[in-house]
């Protein structure tokens, strides 16, 4: 019996996800959950094409989001926020390979904006907000947070 509630628990939840508005779309359109993500580990990076830093630091944000899909959520916010087309032509331009915001998230994830890019966020599974750095950040100084600390 607490298998079949489980289940039918997990069914309810699939249809009210399924049914609800999304928190935010990413530049392909994609639907993206704020519940969803604070499921695992979430970074979240701010980043502008004018940025040399944001630039140099795109190689290996890409190769996090890769080898530890499973294991964290990789978002991108382009701190200059450029409407329709221009968004999707800005990502290319960066090769970023994860998801990027159309919408500011600030207030959602209960943030600031930041003053200097980049900016990456780390949020513990359930949303607790871990750390802030400001800079250009490297996949080993990353998972040094993310290794060292306990998510709860």
């Amino acid at each position: 019996m607490q298998n079949r509630s489980r289940i039918v628990l997990a069914i309810t939840l699939l249809v009210m996800t399924a049914c609800s508005k999304p928190d935010f779309r990413d530049v392909e359109g994609n639907a993206i959950y704020l519940e969803e993500l604070k499921e695992q580990w979430l970074i979240v990076n701010y980043w502008a094409t004018w940025c040399g830093p944001c630039i140099a630091e795109i190689p290996e944000l890409n190769e996090l989001s890769h080898e530890y899909a499973g294991r964290l959520n990789l978002i991108g916010v382009n701190f200059d926020h450029p409407e329709g087309a221009e968004q999707a032509a800005q990502v290319r331009k960066m090769k970023i390979e994860f998801p990027v915001l159309t919408t500011e998230p600030a207030a959602m994830l209960n943030i600031n904006i930041p003053l200097v890019l980049p900016t990456t966020y780390i949020f513990a599974p359930g949303g607790r907000l871990l750390k802030q750095f400001t800079g250009p950040q490297t996949k080993k100084s990353l998972l040094a947070v993310i290794d060292t600390t306990d998510p709860d």
